[in-house]
C-alpha cells in the first residue's frame, strides 16, 4: 500500500513559479513509476508529467513542455514538480499518483493506482 500527501500549492500571479511536493509512505516507493496530474472545474483530470521508477525517463503534456520539470528524490521518498512561467490555465488541483511496482510509465489516469489529496494551484493574471 502506498500513501501520498502532496503540498506546496497556493496563490501565485501568472509568470510566477510553484513547487510541489510529494511525500510517499511505503517501501515501494522507489519501484513504482510516478505521476502529476490535474483537475480544473468542470473538466476532467488531465496528464501533467510522468517519471520513470529511477527517474531517467520523463514525460510531459505538451502544454506543460519547457515550463514544468517532474523529478524524484528515492532517498526521500518524494517526487516534485517544478512549476515555471505559470499560466491562468495551470489553475487547478494537481495530484500526484503512483502505478503498481515495476510497471512502466503511462499517460493514463486509470493506469495508476495510488491518488493523494491533491493540492490547489491558483494562478492570476
Amino acid at each position: 500500500q502506498v500513501q501520498l500527501v502532496e503540498s506546496g500549492g497556493g496563490s501565485v500571479q501568472a509568470g510566477g513559479s510553484l513547487r510541489l511536493s510529494c511525500a510517499a509512505s511505503g517501501r515501494t516507493f522507489s519501484s513504482s513509476p510516478m505521476g502529476w496530474f490535474r483537475q480544473a472545474p468542470g473538466k476532467e483530470r488531465e496528464f501533467v508529467a510522468a517519471i520513470s521508477r529511477r527517474g531517467f525517463n520523463t514525460e510531459y503534456a505538451v502544454s506543460v513542455k519547457g515550463r514544468f520539470a517532474i523529478s524524484r528524490d528515492n532517498a526521500k521518498n518524494t517526487l516534485y514538480l517544478q512549476m515555471n512561467s505559470l499560466k491562468p490555465e495551470d489553475t487547478a488541483v494537481y495530484y500526484c499518483a503512483a502505478r503498481t511496482p515495476l510497471s512502466t510509465t503511462t499517460m493514463r489516469p486509470n493506469d495508476y493506482q495510488y491518488w493523494g489529496q491533491g493540492t490547489q494551484v491558483t494562478v492570476s493574471s
